[in-house]
């Protein structure tokens, strides 16, 4: 067994490399570039959304309140009628950026500590390198990947976002289990 304390260099130092291939990936690569598409005529969209003043949060259009209202005719004429939307509204403004990448870094952190961890209750210390990589590297991909597919199967999240998303997780993952593999004690 070994300490998650003893870890702590190989769960900063993972975290700083998956911090930096996430900004090259985000900033440098263009394959996220088509995430999210606009909408048509989007002044006019932005022009009566922002008449409604709506704060901040996850809104649905239509919303029904109760499942009971979910099976009433009127609730599927609203669906067939449409626009069916899932939103989310920000904080008018400049994006907080700043406040994101703080907090990326810190879930990188914790994925890492999570990865070692679970590595520190398996492996002994002197644990050869492919055995380190295959325990944190598959920890790792869950923190960074599984949950991914969520956002498609119940938000309708497209499946092209999941799958580069999830690709960006396996990349994380394997930098996460390099860094163990060649760290642990």
């Amino acid at each position: 067994m070994v300490s998650i304390l003893s870890l702590w260099l190989p769960v900063l130092l993972s975290a700083v490399l998956v911090f930096v291939a996430s900004s090259v990936i985000h900033m440098l690569l263009s394959y996220h570039v088509g995430d999210a598409g606009p909408v048509p005529d989007q002044e006019k969209a932005a022009d009566a959304l922002r008449g409604l003043e709506i704060p901040p949060g996850d809104y649905a259009i239509p919303r029904a309140s109760s499942m009971k209202e979910m099976n009433t005719p009127e609730f599927a004429e609203q669906l067939k009628r449409g626009p069916v939307v899932f939103m989310t509204v920000l904080p008018n403004g400049l994006l907080a950026v700043g406040r994101s990448l703080a907090q990326w870094f810190v879930y990188c952190v914790v994925v890492g500590a999570v990865a070692g961890y679970t590595a520190g209750l398996t492996l002994a210390p002197g644990a050869e390198y492919g055995l380190v990589f295959r325990v944190v590297g598959i920890v790792a991909f869950a923190g960074y990947a599984l949950a991914i597919p969520q956002s498609t199967i119940w938000w309708y999240r497209s499946w092209r976002f999941t799958l580069l998303t999830m690709l960006d997780g396996v990349i994380y993952a394997l930098l996460t289990a390099g860094t163990f593999g060649w760290l642990w004690p």
